[in-house]
């Protein structure tokens, strides 16, 4: 039985935990065990294991957790509307929690005492990942490589990992910083650190560039059943099934492209290309539901909240009190946001083309122009009274006090 202290690794087999198991391995005396946590990425289980193993790993864990990450993660953030700034649909960002979640759930299986991860010292990553494994065992002490070695830069891991023979998905002419999941696809670094500069569309892996989508527009529609979706053309899907119909279909039709410019956690500036094409869809639809069936003061207070929720979980701050509480207010708002939402997709344009509830507020006879039963026109003219009360008394004040001016400027003159 091995005395050494075990470590367990997030891995994915990128670039960054490529080399960080044989610098584990040369730099302490581990068990290094690792841990992969399957999302969407599409990576073979046999060969990432394999990878893992040749690299100096002594056990390897791949946990298969896409059905939870659509139904916890994904379908809670699309309810909530959450978007940070305006653009990103957090696909990054909500997967850290359930990945940090199965870390700390193998290193009690495994009894090991350290938790590395391969985010660096500049990215919002780290943040997310220690923060959600403090929320649930505090005690682990956290190694991240990138805070402590000698690697400077991309270019220099990817030298660390040619030199010792290890295979890895980045070269130097395309070192870019890629995440995928079941979500999206993230692209960061290299020529992209020029914001001037425009990004290459043949870094695309989801998504067909706009120009190159058909010619001809593609209608679909989208069923939710109390904020979650539910079927696609009127079929029943299971929720990963849905979004990896979505994902193809956007996808063909060049939706869900997000160039940005974004403020990370850390305090600097960055920009990120992101591929989002179903979720593209998915907010899309979800939001012109939302039009139809909230009222007025319930969807605008649900839009202010929904930046604290993206705030939140941009910020790593997944496992809170503040953040199940928010879960709860949202939950409570999309109890009748079920209905079907027709979309209108041509070439990177995603625009509503119909939407239909059995819990609608629209109700074409209030609102139609046309000659109706039920509105009483001249009711109006007692609510604006009402309603411009305060302007009407506020501008009768300044008259006095003008007027009292100009009599004590005549006063003067006299």
């Amino acid at each position: 039985m091995s005395l050494k202290e075990k470590v367990v690794l997030a891995y994915s087999g990128g670039l960054d935990t490529s080399v960080i198991i044989p610098w584990l391995k040369e730099n302490y005396d581990f068990e290094v065990i690792a841990c992969c946590v399957d999302e969407g990425q599409g990576d073979d289980p046999k060969e990432l294991r394999a990878k893992a193993l040749n690299s100096g790993a002594s056990k390897v864990y791949v946990e298969d957790v896409k059905k939870e990450f659509v139904e916890r993660y994904i379908f809670p953030t699309l309810k909530a509307g959450a978007v940070y700034e305006g653009r990103y649909l957090l696909g990054t960002s909500f997967a850290r929690p359930l990945i940090a979640k199965k870390l700390v759930e193998t290193a009690e299986k495994e009894g090991a005492n350290y938790i590395a991860h391969g985010c660096t010292g500049k990215g919002n990553d780290q943040v997310r990942f220690e923060l959600s494994i403090k929320s649930m065992r505090p005690d682990i002490k956290i190694i991240a490589p990138w805070r402590i070695w000698d690697i400077k830069s991309r270019e220099d891991a990817i030298d660390y990992a040619e030199k010792r023979g290890i295979p890895i998905p980045v070269t130097k002419a395309k070192p870019y910083s890629m995440d995928k999941n079941l979500w999206h696809l993230s692209h960061e670094g290299g020529d992209l650190e020029d914001p001037w500069k425009e990004h290459p569309s043949d870094l695309y892996q989801m998504t067909l560039p706009p120009e190159e989508a058909p010619d001809i527009p593609c209608y679909l529609e989208i069923g939710f059943q109390s904020g979650v979706p539910v079927t696609i053309d009127g079929v029943y899907y299971e929720p990963v099934a849905l979004l990896e119909k979505l994902n193809k279909i956007g996808g063909a039709n060049g939706v869900g492209i997000a160039d940005m410019v974004e403020n990370r956690l850390v305090g600097m500036k960055s920009r990120g290309v992101y591929e989002t094409p179903g979720g593209t869809l998915l907010y899309a639809a979800h939001k012109e539901l939302e039009y139809l069936t909230l009222d007025r003061n319930t969807m605008q207070f649900k839009e202010m909240a929904a930046q604290k929720y993206a705030q939140l979980v941009y910020d790593g701050l997944w496992f809170t009190p503040l953040k199940d509480a928010l879960d709860a207010f949202v939950d409570i708002t999309q109890e009748y946001v079920t209905g079907t939402v027709r979309l209108k997709l041509y070439k990177g344009t995603c625009i509503n083309a119909g939407s239909k509830s059995e819990y609608s507020l629209y109700n074409e006879e209030y609102a139609t122009f046309g000659q109706d039963e039920v509105y009483n026109q001249k009711d109006s003219e007692g609510f604006i009274n009402l309603f411009g009360l305060p302007l009407a008394v506020r501008a009768i004040m300044k008259k006095k006090i003008m007027e009292e001016m100009l009599k004590n400027t005549s006063r003067r003159a006299i």
